[in-house]
Formats: structure tokens, sequence, C-alpha cells
């Protein structure tokens, strides 16, 4: 039987596409070294980028063969789909509190430390119900998607037990088949020790002995996370959870290096798929994530919601990691959860290229969690793709945010159009 040729649509023609094509993974990047195609287009078929090239040779192909068209009116710059890879997206209620004593002068620790934090938002999402979580999930999940995000990792972590963290998992895993973007689960049931445990290695022996069975036997995550930091887990701790962790089948990451070092050193030892947040990091924990290879996934909407310092991206960069670049949108220190407002801030503040700040927010972000499916605008991966209202694509970062989207697709679906 002949290809099903119903299913192949031409889109374009586009002012520029930016490709991201033949970009290394690690370390610096010059703008010199993206591929920028002029009056170009995109051959899909189903879900899947088939071909993307002069909008005119594909124009003819297309008409020979009775492609499907979706025409481009107006100057459109075409991205592949944004991936932010590290989100609390799955919780209840705010810290409008937090914030304001924050800016008042206390810091982070002080207000954990106090009863603030964390576990404010934990008691608040313990009383929220599945389909509440879920509905709290689907709404930003639908804005992250009009802003141009196709992918998204999201984390339990404010349950902290078994029955409250697996409600949680369960309410992504409902909000994904809800939603057309991606959600990728993981399970940060060790965020920090909860109220009911003295001891925090008892904690974490319940998790590994009760939780992640469950987890892995109802496919509700394929990763684990842990919080290192004085208010949650030890740098031992730590290590000997995710070996276990590891041991179980589980893919892991750290929230490393936050406030203080020794979590990049966890992350490189057990080779996690990627160490975040990284503010406190200096040359030490560049050389041991570079040894290991592991991403170093910067989280600058942390930064502006602390009022802390970002994390070194550039010193990333030049000492050979792969950074990627994430939100971290969750209802504390990070409640924007605006991936290209942050990414543009980011780049100007660390003088990264455009292609490194692209770069972050696509195929290496990917990367972060181990998907190679998606990134790029190359044949065999997603469609995932996204289309600003310009024929410049130097704009999109210069607009620092301001630039939104006019067309989302999201596996060959179109899925806004202003």
């Amino acid at each position: 039987m002949l290809e099903d040729l119903d299913r192949f649509t031409l889109i374009g023609p586009f002012s520029q596409i930016i490709t991201m094509a033949g970009l290394p993974l690690n370390g610096a990047l010059d703008d010199g070294q993206l591929e920028v195609l002029e009056s170009a287009g995109v051959l899909i078929k189903g879900e899947k980028i088939e071909q993307v090239g002069s909008y005119a040779e594909l124009a003819q192909e297309a008409e020979a063969r009775h492609y499907r068209l979706q025409k481009i009116e107006e100057p459109m710059v075409l991205l592949p789909g944004f991936i932010d890879a590290h989100t609390h997206l799955c919780f209840a209620g705010y810290r409008a509190r937090d914030y304001a004593l924050r800016v008042a002068g206390k810091s982070y620790l002080e207000i954990a430390r106090s009863g603030g934090g964390i576990l404010d938002t934990v008691s608040k999402t313990r009383v929220a119900s599945q389909e509440e979580l879920v509905q709290g999930i689907i709404n930003r999940g639908k804005r992250h998607l009009a802003e141009g995000v196709t992918t998204c990792e999201v984390k339990s972590g404010y349950g902290l037990t078994v029955a409250e963290e697996i409600k949680m998992l369960q309410a992504i895993k409902e909000a994904d088949q809800q939603l057309a973007l991606d959600l990728v689960p993981t399970c940060l049931a060790a965020h920090m020790r909860p109220p009911e445990f003295s001891d925090a290695g008892a904690y974490l022996q319940h998790i590994l002995q009760e939780l992640l069975p469950k987890v892995k036997e109802q496919n509700l995550a394929q990763r684990v996370d842990i919080f290192i930091e004085d208010t949650a887990f030890s740098e031992a701790e730590a290590l000997a959870y995710l070996q276990a962790a590891q041991a179980l089948g589980f893919e892991v990451t750290v929230h490393a290096n936050q406030f203080s070092t020794g979590g990049s050193q966890v992350a490189a030892q057990v080779k996690a798929a990627s160490a975040d947040h990284l503010e406190a990091s200096g040359p030490d924990e560049i050389a041991e994530l570079k040894a290991t290879e592991v991403v170093a996934t910067v989280l600058p909407g942390a930064s502006m919601g602390l009022g802390m310092p970002f994390a070194p991206a550039r010193q990333f960069l030049d000492g050979g990691l792969c950074v990627a670049i994430a939100t971290d949108w969750n209802p504390g220190s990070a409640p924007m959860g605006d991936l290209l407002l942050q990414a543009a801030l980011l780049g100007a503040a660390e003088k990264l290229t455009l292609a490194e700040t692209f770069a972050g927010i696509t195929f290496r972000a990917a990367h972060a969690l181990r998907l190679e499916d998606r990134g790029r605008l190359v044949p065999g991966l997603l469609a995932d793709m996204v289309a600003f209202p310009t024929a410049d694509y130097r704009e999109i970062l210069y607009h620092q945010g301001k630039l939104k989207p006019a067309m989302v697709w999201k596996r060959g679906k179109l899925c806004k159009a202003q």
C-alpha cells in the first residue's frame, strides 16, 4: 500500500525557521552557529517532522502530491516548542505571606524554619482534592502552552505521605491526559522531612519501601528528585536515597547548590540526569558536573522570586556544561512561571548569546529530561513548534518575553492561533 499521503501537511511560508540543528549539547554557542532558514516551510507527517526547507520547493511537491496546506499569511519566525524542565505545577494555595516576609528582609531559610515555606504549601495541598489539583495543573498548563511551552516537567513533593504523594502523581497523570502539552512527572517525595517524622533518614527509608514501589507499579513516574539543603536533606542522606532509587529503576535528578554547595557532588556521584538550581556553584562544582556530563539546569524564576543572584550560567557554558533553563514554577519562591521572560532576563544578566538562550529552552532542556525526540526542527523529531509574529528571530528575546507566540503546534496539531 502506498504511503498515506493524507497525513502529510505543509506549513508555511515562514520568514525564518530556527531549526537548532547541528548544535552541540555542551558548552558555549555563537549566534553564527544557528541554522536560519529564510522563506521556509515544514512538512509534517502525523506527529513528526518529515522535511524542513525552502517553502517554494516543498510547495511544488505538496501540489503534485495533494498534501494538505496550512498557509502562514503574516511574517512569522518558527522555533522548536519550548521545554520547561523543572516545575512544581501541582499544588494548592499560594504563599504571598512568604513573599511579603522576604521583601521585608527575612531569608528563605528563616521563613522555612518558622513554619512557612514548603510546609505551608504541604498543608494546603493535603486538604485539596485530586480534582482540584488536576484543575490547577490544567489551568497552568494551558497558559504555558499559549506561551510556547510544549513539554513540561512536573514534580510532586507537597504531599510528603504515601497517600498524598500518590494523589499528586495521579493528578499529574490525569492532567496530562487532558492537556495538549506533554507533562513529565517526577516524584519529589524527598522535598523535605514532613512533621510526622523526627528523623530524615527514617523518612527516606519509608519512601523507598512504601512509596516508590507503588509509583513504579502504577507507572506514575520514571524520575526521582531530592532537595539537598540545610532545611531538607544532607548530602549523605541524599546519596544513599538516590542510589537506592536507581536500584529500583528510576532516573534521578537533584535540587542542588541553591544556598550551599554539596548537592552537585552528589549529582555527579550518581550521574544524575541534571542538577537543578546551582546558584551557589563555583569552579569546583562546574568541574564535578562536567566530568560526569550532568546537565546544569538553572532556574532564573527562583532567583527573581527570592531576590538572589542568578546561577552563573555564563561560567557554566564556558566550562563546557550543558545548560538548560527552566522556571521552577511553584507557589513560593517562583510564582511567575513565564519561561521566555525568565530566559531572556537571564540571558541579559549573564551575557548569554541568543543561541545559548534558545538552546537552554529547547534541545538542551529536552536532554535534561532525557527526551531526545524533541527540541529541534529536524526530520524524525516531534512536530512541536512555536511561531512568533515577527520576521527577525532576534526580536523574540529582544522584547524580553513581551512578544508572545501567535501559533503553537503540539505533535503536529495546531493548538493556538491568534
